[in-house]
């Protein structure tokens, strides 16, 4: 039966040293690190503040008529009418990309996305229909009204390199951690062991509308709804795990570091099937959701 893995009290305490409010209006985890919640999700800001025009990468895009509110912060953290060098797409579901296609045309920026992604992104193929039956909770619920209609920036639309790389990112690598969608990504920087996981794991309740607004940091497989491979999800979580990052920065959630996240995400990868997987739906295996 899936359920949440919590951080314990002394973690849930530490919490505000990695989550600092900025006068930009974002979460500044590192200095070069920041992310901004726009109602159920996050989106990531990658530079240094005052960088300027094309110095800084926005990570995913958000949910549809958030494109003024991503300019916004973008501009007080890294000056006016600064646009990215980038905007690098964990994946293309509609809360990741709602304002793609609105930035873009703004930015005239390249979009970089895994190649298994790039259906989704190139408006040729639609996502899986989600399945509103398993996590419970509002937001499962209501996820047969989530748009499904790929995006279309195909102008934009660039591979991500093979060689592991992430443009205008330098120290960073991409790694694959599909389940999620088929070309999830996720984002690694070994010299401080900062992940960023897009929904590869997340840190709220993301079924519950309660727990979407209230943010408590709990440790929680991807989505349930919108996960279609739950035998990759479980795959991608192990292989996190396995960097023992210092900090995280998930798509749904806040940002959580140090030994105590670690020891939960281990207990994620570790207890996968039981805590992160339903117990029946639309794309339960039945050896994985028994």
């Amino acid at each position: 039966m899936a359920e949440q893995i919590p951080l314990d009290e002394e973690s849930r305490a530490d919490q505000p040293q990695v989550d600092t409010d900025n006068d930009d209006g974002a979460h500044e985890v590192a200095f070069d690190i920041a992310y901004k919640r726009l109602g159920i999700v996050n989106v990531v800001y990658y530079g240094r503040p005052g960088a300027g025009d094309r110095q800084w990468v926005l990570i995913d895009a958000g949910l549809f008529s958030t494109a003024g509110m991503i300019r916004r912060t973008a501009e007080k953290r890294f000056g006016e009418d600064s646009r990215p060098a980038a905007i690098i797409m964990t994946h293309a579901h509609f809360d990741h990309a709602g304002a793609l296609e609105h930035l873009v045309e703004d930015w005239d920026v390249p979009v970089y996305a895994h190649p298994l992604e790039a259906p989704y992104l190139n408006g040729t193929e639609s996502y899986p229909p989600p399945d509103p039956t398993v996590g419970g909770g509002m937001m499962a619920v209501v996820a047969g009204l989530y748009r499904k209609k790929p995006y279309d920036v195909r102008n934009h639309l660039r591979v991500l390199p093979t060689d592991g790389s992430v443009p205008h990112m330098p120290g960073w690598r991409w790694i694959h951690t599909p389940g999620h969608s088929p070309g999830h990504v996720s984002l690694w920087r070994e010299r401080d062991r900062s992940l960023i996981v897009g929904d590869a794991f997340i840190t709220t309740n993301q079924e519950s509308a309660t727990a979407v607004v209230t943010q408590r940091p709990e440790m929680h497989g991807p989505p349930m709804y919108f996960t279609p491979d739950w035998l990759s999800a479980g795959r991608s979580v192990e292989l996190l795990a396995h960097l023992d990052p210092e900090l995280v920065v998930t798509g749904h959630g806040r940002a959580m570091q140090g030994e105590e996240m670690r020891l939960a995400l281990h207990a994620l990868a570790r207890n996968f099937n039981e805590v992160a997987v339903p117990e029946h739906g639309r794309y339960v295996p039945e050896s994985v959701g028994a």
